[in-house]
């Protein structure tokens, strides 16, 4: 059995001001998207899904999907605001979409074995990639077993400021407990540190791991994500901005004991381009690693 990579590429790039997925950043054009897809195959992944919207369904299929053509099978799925549990409807004057949990929900017919979930527009290192297929590889048949990748901190870091991360607290079985949301993290002086909500200034340990949305499932989990999907919508969906999150399912599960997390330790850097200043760096980051073999120039 080889795992699924769930690729989460439906977000409208409203901050970056362009559809990021197609922007190309490596030193060949490739995207960061490409990044993933190259580390995924490497490390064991066997199938591509891809969530999407139909407004760039061509563009997408144009620009990104013939280039897997022939290394990995490929399949698209799409998230749209009327994609709802019967009986319900979008409220008039909807625009955001409904969240990454929503978006999972959206593999459900597509997906049939243990599967991964990134984001489209993150850089999560070869290392990332291997840990995850290794333990996914173990989980197939299981149920209610999952993990996701614990970065650690100071690999995640910006060069231009604080940052804000979810700290994962684990127990001695390397089980997820809880995530605490921390702001303004940043390295000073060697020292990783944050203020709290007194204004004290606190450090946090180099490896301490942090999420950056790197999950591993397996299929059970789309059914989980229904129940709570219609509890959601029940509570919010008359709401314009609600938006049901993978961490709000997670935690549910965990509270009520349906199902575990174990995070894993990675040694590999992440990255991100949340917003277009941030894109000179990684175009740097990606030339350095090309330039110490890590990757060729031209992916695909």
């Amino acid at each position: 059995m080889k795992p699924t990579l769930f690729v989460l590429a439906a977000g409208m790039g409203s901050r970056y001001g362009s559809l990021k997925q197609l922007d190309g950043i490596g030193p060949g054009g490739d995207t960061i998207m490409d990044y993933s897809v190259y580390d995924a195959i490497r490390a064991g992944f066997g199938r591509l899904v891809f969530v999407i919207r139909h407004s760039f369904e061509k563009e997408f299929r144009e620009k990104i999907l013939t280039k897997y053509e022939g290394r990995i099978p490929v399949e698209l799925v799409f998230q749209e605001l009327d994609r709802l549990p019967e009986g319900f409807s979008c409220p008039e004057g909807r625009e955001k979409p409904w969240g990454t949990n929503h978006a999972v929900l959206m593999g459900r017919d597509a997906i049939r074995e243990p599967f991964a979930v990134i984001n489209a527009d993150d850089f999560y290192g070869r290392n990332g990639f291997e840990v995850l297929a290794r333990k996914l590889m173990t989980l197939e048949g299981k149920q209610g077993e999952y993990c996701m990748v614990g970065y650690r901190v100071g690999n995640t870091l910006s060069e231009s400021g604080g940052v804000s991360r979810g700290v994962c607290q684990v127990d001695e079985k390397h089980l997820l407990t809880g995530v605490v949301e921390l702001a303004g993290i940043e390295r000073t002086d060697g020292t990783i540190s944050f203020r709290d909500e007194t204004g004290k200034i606190c450090t946090l340990a180099e490896d301490a791991p942090v999420s950056m949305n790197m999950w591993g499932f397996t299929p059970d989990y789309f059914d989980y994500s229904e129940e709570l999907f219609i509890n959601f919508l029940n509570a919010h969906g008359q709401e314009l901005k609600s938006e049901f999150f993978i961490p709000f399912v997670v935690n549910d599960l965990i509270r009520s004991g349906r199902a575990s997390v174990e995070v894993l330790d990675t040694t590999a850097r992440w990255f991100g381009v949340t917003y277009s200043d941030d894109r000179p760096g990684v175009v740097a980051k990606l030339r350095e690693l090309t330039e110490a073999g890590e990757y060729p120039t031209k992916l695909f």
